[in-house]
């Protein structure tokens, strides 16, 4: 059956604090209309807003009756809109703000059940894009109230991002849409969307309005990002010729972060000084600060307003608390925090964590003015060249975002080009700030069907291959598409082939940046920090004969598409007709790391491969047992250096050539061993490095048979801590598989066992214990099981002394490997916490190391322990002469050191390989 042809062309602003739409007909395009959303305002009332709050409320079983939620698209289990804010900002821990900004959040699993961040266990939790998904699926069911003969999925549907949104938000984007029913949509950027909208309405001034403007900023403040866009304008005969020369790079900084701010003033004035409020009682904080600014940034705000923080269950309003916040002082946050008249060579401090709150990395720098200079500075050149000289401050200024509805921040930004320019930039009025990316996104799409887009530049980033060099200051980086690459060109890297095994996953890692850089395709460059790392793509070849072939020579294919995201394949050489995708992995981004080729000579690589041979090759049966014991001290011999020294290239080399010959491991006692410590050394931590993945889901094959020679007491050792090693690669269901068999060693009550308690004597109980401490991707309930069996055992004599350890790691605030959502609740651990200060650190630091690692601040409070408890741990530490390092980890939000990585870890890292918060 064909799909009827679409009668509407519709904008969708899926925004951080709000979702708005707009519609054209299509045979009468001009006019374009914001779709009023029906959504409740209040239980059991419904009403059309311009607005959709991109906002959900969770309720209490019972809480609302089925009239009060009959019209809600998400039914009985979420509220979505107007009344879910307002229940927000009464209730606690319910209430899910900030989907858009958890999409682009580099170290949370996006599919991943964890909002609201912070709430109890019994409240029902929903993912990124699940959250974000049920904005457009509510938009869509209303839609067809309203136009029950175009349903929505069949009209030309735009749907806006930031510019910053990297490869992979945008493709969680559009699986966000894919997953509300909207399968066929374009993206466009959002200060673009803005721009397209000025130009609908000065479409018959556009010469004179634009006659004295060569670079116009565009400066889009939303409530959870400040997106940055440079467009050099150029006179033209009929029309002025509009490109886009510059975006900038994702800041997590908008509206959201003076509600914070707010937030933290309003806390200091509702209580003591020393504790601060729970998670839950602090969202509902902040969204009384949001209400509060917006009235008190209005044209006719009053003093001063109220924020009250409402008590809970029979005391709700007995036990609320108030705190005043004037007009001056949140004028004085917004203007002096955000908007600060500072110079044009103040740039933001580069520091490598910022704020966090609710698990979401802020900007470290508040300050728009001075990350607005360092956008300028990154495009200096480019903007000299559209203004023919000069210091390169754009000559025009066009704002959007709801912070703009202030004049006084209007103002100031103005003040601060004009300082910078030493007169005052063009404003180009945007009387609509909260819709003008709505009905931007319909512009586009006219513009689009009539074939006269007017905002060229193409490709708003230049993306680069990492390969192997034997550079030692900069990974290098191959152009594989040009900034400014038109949409729908294909650019096709000839001077690269790459031999590929058919049948085999593959992994290319890529990063971009939007700097200014001329490179053509095949260029190489040095990849700096100014490079985003995007995560890994994935291919894996198959012949269409499906006959078994070694390997094929392909070259790389790269187009930006016309729904806005990166094409790219794999093309054979041999017959360019035979193409394979490579997509994006948008579940988890594992944390990257630098990736250096093997420094080892081939005639080394070759006695290394034959060494391993004889123990594990076909004709190893004979082998004397003295040179299986003694491998490991020959490969050092063969390499020249102890095991420790060697790089991760070569230890994933030897794991490819151990995995070769697992199939002989079980031929003696000590081919076992010897190879479940080898091939454990070689891939820890089981992550960071290209096919790490891949490698792990080989290794885990060999799981379910076990050991072979189950009466060997160090071949259980290894067996464990084999898995330990590589821990960080195993998924959620092979770590919860590894507790389930173990947790019977280590419950008290089932250890006792007769059974159990006679498997336990060659078991190695010990590195049972080490290995159950990793396993960070369990469910926090689990955990918590598991570190209250531990403390109880340590409660007797005889425990070894890396139990306190292990409780460290299960109770840590900051995980090594896993997602921040698996971390056990605070009060939890509080309790351990207690039972730690009773013991003596000075005697067994081990104790003290494990307490840093459960107080250690995250900078994130549904995780932090409460100040107070802080206060202890940090005095202890100091009486017991605990490392510098470690008091300093409780008291700040620091990184860690190599060091205390090494002792978090187990053991040390491969050199080389440095583990980064992607």
């Amino acid at each position: 059956m064909q799909t009827p042809a679409p009668r509407y062309l519709v904008g969708i602003d899926l925004g951080t604090t709000h979702t708005v739409v707009a519609y054209a007909p299509i045979d009468k395009s001009a006019d374009i209309h914001i779709f009023s959303v029906e959504q409740l305002v209040a239980p059991g009332q419904v009403a059309a807003r311009p607005l959709l709050p991109s906002v959900r409320y969770h309720p209490a079983e019972g809480e609302l009756s089925a009239a009060d939620v009959s019209f809600s698209p998400a039914g009985a289990t979420a509220v979505i809109g107007e009344a879910a804010r307002v229940l927000g900002a009464k209730t606690k821990g319910r209430f899910v703000t900030s989907a858009k900004s958890w999409l682009s959040h580099p170290s949370v699993d996006h599919s991943a059940e964890i909002l609201p961040w912070g709430s109890s266990e019994d409240i029902a939790k929903v993912s990124p894009i699940d959250a974000s998904a049920s904005y457009l699926q509510h938009i869509r069911t209303v839609w067809r109230h309203k136009f029950p003969d175009a349903p929505l999925e069949q009209q030309d549907i735009v749907i806006t991002v930031p510019a910053s949104f990297d490869e992979a938000a945008r493709s969680l984007t559009l699986e966000a849409a894919k997953q509300a029913g909207l399968s066929q949509v374009r993206l466009l950027e959002e200060p673009q969307a803005v721009c397209y909208d000025w130009l609908r309405r000065n479409a018959g001034n556009l010469q004179q309005a634009l006659a004295q403007v060569h670079l116009l900023l565009i400066c889009d403040v939303g409530g959870g990002t400040t997106d940055l866009t440079l467009i050099k304008v150029e006179q033209g005969l009929h029309e002025p010729k509009l490109t886009r020369i510059g975006v900038g790079d994702h800041l997590m900084l908008g509206g959201d972060n003076i509600d914070l701010a707010l937030a933290h003033l309003a806390e200091s004035r509702l209580g003591a000084a020393d504790k601060r409020l729970s998670a839950a009682d602090f969202s509902q904080l902040i969204e009384q600060c949001r209400i509060a600014k917006e009235r008190l940034l209005a044209e006719d705000a009053p003093e001063q307003v109220n924020v009250t923080l409402l008590g809970g269950g029979s005391k709700l309003i007995g036990s609320s608390r108030s705190a005043v916040l004037s007009r001056e002082e949140v004028r004085h946050i917004a203007l002096d925090g955000f908007f600060p008249l500072s110079g044009l060579h103040e740039l933001p401090e580069r520091k490598r964590s910022g704020v966090v709150e609710f698990g979401l990395p802020y900007a470290a720098e508040p300050a728009v003015s001075k990350h607005i200079a360092a956008f300028l500075k990154q495009h200096t050149l480019a903007a000299q060249e559209a203004l023919g000289g000069g210091v390169g401050v754009p000559d025009a200024l066009l704002l959007n975002g709801g912070v703009f509805r202030s004049q006084p921040i209007t103002q100031r930004l103005l003040a601060l080009m004009a300082a910078w320019r030493e007169q005052p930039p063009l404003l180009l009025e945007n009387l609509h700030p909260e819709l003008a990316v709505a009905f931007g996104a319909v512009s586009y799409a006219v513009a689009r069907r009539d074939k006269k887009l007017k905002i060229g530049g193409g490709a708003a980033r230049s993306y680069f291959l990492l390969v192997d060099t034997d550079s030692t200051d900069h990974q290098q980086g191959v152009c594989i598409l040009p900034k400014g690459s038109e949409e729908g060109d294909e650019v096709l890297l000839t001077g690269r082939q790459f031999a590929l095994r058919l049948g085999v996953p593959v992994r290319f890692h890529l990063a971009s940046t939007t700097g200014d850089n001329d490179v053509k395709p095949g260029d190489v460059a040095a990849i700096t920090d100014d490079f985003h790392s995007l995560p890994p793509l994935a291919v894996a070849l198959h012949s269409d004969g499906g006959e078994v072939a070694s390997e094929v020579v392909v070259q790389l294919a790269v187009t930006q598409t016309e729904v806005g995201t990166l094409k790219i394949q794999c093309v054979a050489v041999a017959d360019p007709k035979q193409r394979w995708d490579v997509e994006f992995q948008i579940r988890k981004k594992n944390r990257t790391v630098g990736n250096a080729d093997v420094a080892l000579p081939a005639d080394k690589l070759l006695r290394l491969e034959e060494k391993i041979q004889t123990i594990y090759g076909a004709k190893s049966k004979q082998v004397d047992p003295k040179a299986v014991k003694s491998l490991r001290a020959d490969l050092e011999k063969i390499v020249g250096t102890p095991r420790q020294d060697w790089e991760t290239p070569l230890l994933r080399t030897l794991f490819g050539q151990l995995l070769d010959g697992s199939k002989y491991h079980r031929r003696s006692d000590n081919h076992e061993r010897i190879w479940l410590s080898l091939i454990g050394f070689c891939l820890r931590p089981g992550f960071g490095y290209p096919l790490d993945d891949w490698r792990v889901e080989q290794l885990w094959k060999h799981y379910p048979h076990g050991i072979q020679f189950v009466n060997e007491i160090q071949n259980w050792t290894e067996w464990w801590t084999l898995w330990r090693r590589i821990a960080g690669g195993l998924n959620a269901a092979a770590q919860e598989q590894l507790f389930n068999d173990i947790s019977k060693y280590i419950n008290p009550a089932s250890a006792r066992q007769p059974g159990i308690a006679k498997q336990l004597k060659t078991r190695s109980y010990d590195e049972i214990v080490r290995l159950a401490a990793v396993l960070e991707r369990l469910p926090a309930a689990q955990k918590s099981q598991l570190g209250d069996w531990l403390l109880q055992r340590l409660q007797k004599s005889g425990e070894p002394d890396q139990t306190w350890w292990a409780v460290g790691r299960i109770g840590a605030r900051v995980p090594f490997h896993g997602s921040s959502h698996n971390v056990i609740p605070a009060e939890v651990v509080a309790a351990w916490l207690q039972q730690m200060l009773g013991q003596d650190w000075k005697k067994s630091p081990h104790i003290g190391f494990a307490a840093t690692l459960i107080a250690r601040m995250s900078g994130d409070r549904s995780r932090d322990i409460d100040d107070s408890l802080r206060v202890q741990i940090s005095d202890k530490l100091k009486f017991s002469k605990a490392p510098a390092s470690w008091v300093e980890l409780v008291e700040q939000v620091k990184e860690l050191d190599e060091k205390d990585e090494k002792q978090i870890f187990g053991e040390a890292l491969p050199p080389g390989l440095k583990l980064i918060n992607a």
